[in-house]
């Protein structure tokens, strides 16, 4: 039974790290953590824990990469979260 989920943790860690781009979140001065929270959850769907999590990691580390994707859907979300006030950028990755 171990197997078959590392097998299935293997191939989810595979898919994500297969996607070649980043969508990265940079810290600011004017944001709150309420509000990166809230754009987090309602655009990119993060749990709230995760949305937290990145929140304080923008916070402390000033960068955490909240999304990858294919060029499309990491631009739609790059827009649609710089266009909130955030500062994001997008890389390969």
């Amino acid at each position: 039974m171990a197997t078959i989920t590392r097998e299935q943790t293997d191939s989810k860690l595979e898919e994500i790290l297969s996607k070649p781009y980043i969508l990265l979140l940079h810290n600011d001065d004017v944001s709150t953590f309420d509000f990166v929270i809230e754009c987090l959850i309602k655009y990119v769907k993060h749990e709230y824990e995760q949305a937290t999590q990145c929140a304080f990691l923008v916070h402390y580390t000033g960068k955490c990469d909240v999304k990858r994707g294919n060029q499309e859907t990491i631009k739609k979300l790059y827009d649609i979260l710089k266009s909130a006030g955030l500062t994001v950028t997008m890389e390969l990755a």
